[in-house]
């Protein structure tokens, strides 16, 4: 009941929020890689929006342009948008992150032509001298961003926008915290759907709702019949259907470190003297993505600590087929977790719709399997 606010956004990309701040004079910018600085998109009249694409019912129309070795999230992203369902969007940021983001960047601009794209070139590392790369990188984008728009964007903006960042995570963060009760008052399901609403709608306009969330959990009782306490580690995730199926077999989704998740989505930006380098070391220094070459002991070991914080039972590591990165990760973080002592179960997927049967069966016996 308390998620059926959050549920209204992500019917649509251009939600009422979105129509609302457009109405009074923001500028929507589309980002489609948590390896792209939203908080730079975040000063106004600009508000950055993580891209999905709810709905989507099947990709025949990008599948022309697109392999269908590449993943279902970038060629569902292009059947949308070649449906106009993004033309209320004032420009693109993509990241070469992986090979499936360049081509569907190529093809937006070949095939859409957005009045304003760009491609944020991304290190594989974080060293000092790709550090010193990607600020340069950000600073050029920035001039882009204050040419096309016609903004200034000065450093007091960035300041007071990595202020107003890390407020909101703070908000979300709190939130997060309650899963680590005995008795959570929220469910996994209900919190993929506060984040989701957070990152695709403007945060000055959904703040209200999350707030009056938070305060409506003080409520409610607190769940105590679930079977075992969940930790999901993957890519892009941005089906709260997904979470509610798994949930559905009794388990309870304590920790979420995807893509869009909370971890390592909510550790916020270290203000420094230096807003962009700030920004940058963010970025390549939060063990994030599988892409970071030089990171997988420090992502291995964010995971274990997430875990023992949420007091986990099992893993389920999820990624979508054709993801070559996630795809490696999960091989390499199978037998690492179960020398842990952590259950694994390890799920390839689809990015569009869920095949509800499927993986109740497959969580269903996992749950089993331990006893639970």
């Amino acid at each position: 009941m308390q998620s059926s606010v959050f549920d209204n956004y992500l019917q649509d990309p251009e939600n009422t929020l979105v129509e609302k701040a457009v109405d009074q004079g923001g500028i929507p910018v589309g980002y489609t890689c948590s390896m792209i600085p939203e908080v730079l998109l975040s000063v106004p009249p600009m508000f950055p929006l993580r891209m999905r694409a709810p709905g989507v019912g099947g990709t025949e129309i990008a599948d022309i342009y697109l392999s269908n070795l590449t993943c279902s999230y970038t060629r569902s992203l292009l059947e949308m948008a070649m449906d106009f369902r993004y033309d209320f969007l004032a420009g693109w940021v993509n990241a070469a992150s992986c090979d499936h983001l360049r081509r569907f960047h190529d093809n937006l601009q070949y095939l859409i032509t957005p009045e304003f794209t760009h491609i944020l070139d991304v290190p594989h590392r974080g060293e000092e001298q790709a550090l010193t790369w990607f600020t340069q990188e950000l600073e050029y984008f920035l001039q882009r961003l204050r040419q096309h728009f016609d903004m200034q964007i000065t450093r007091q903006d960035i300041e007071k926008a990595i202020s107003d960042h890390n407020d909101f995570l703070n908000l979300l963060s709190g939130i997060s915290e309650l899963r680590k009760m005995d008795h959570p008052p929220l469910s996994g399901t209900e919190f993929s759907r506060m984040m989701l609403a957070a990152i695709t709608t403007p945060r000055e306009l959904v703040r209200e709702k999350i707030v009056q969330f938070r305060q409506n959990l003080e409520q409610t009782r607190g769940m105590d019949n679930y079977r075992a306490r969940l930790m999901i580690v993957g890519g892009q995730l941005d089906d709260p259907e997904y979470i509610r199926t798994i949930e559905s077999t009794g388990a309870l989704v304590v920790a979420d470190r995807v893509c869009t998740g909370s971890i390592p989505g909510l550790e916020q930006i270290e203000q420094k003297r230096e807003p962009i380098r700030a920004v940058a070391e963010h970025k390549l220094l939060t063990p994030s993505c599988p892409r970071m070459m030089d990171q997988f002991d420090q992502r291995l070991q964010k995971i274990l600590e997430k875990a023992q914080k949420f007091r986990v039972d099992a893993i389920i590591l999820e990624y979508i087929k054709f993801c070559d990165i996630w795809g490696v990760e999960t091989g390499a973080l199978i037998p690492a977790l179960r020398e842990h002592g952590y259950p694994v179960l390890c799920l390839e997927r689809e990015y569009h719709g869920t095949e509800t049967g499927q993986l109740q069966t497959r969580v269903q016996a996992f749950l089993e399997s331990m006893d639970k």
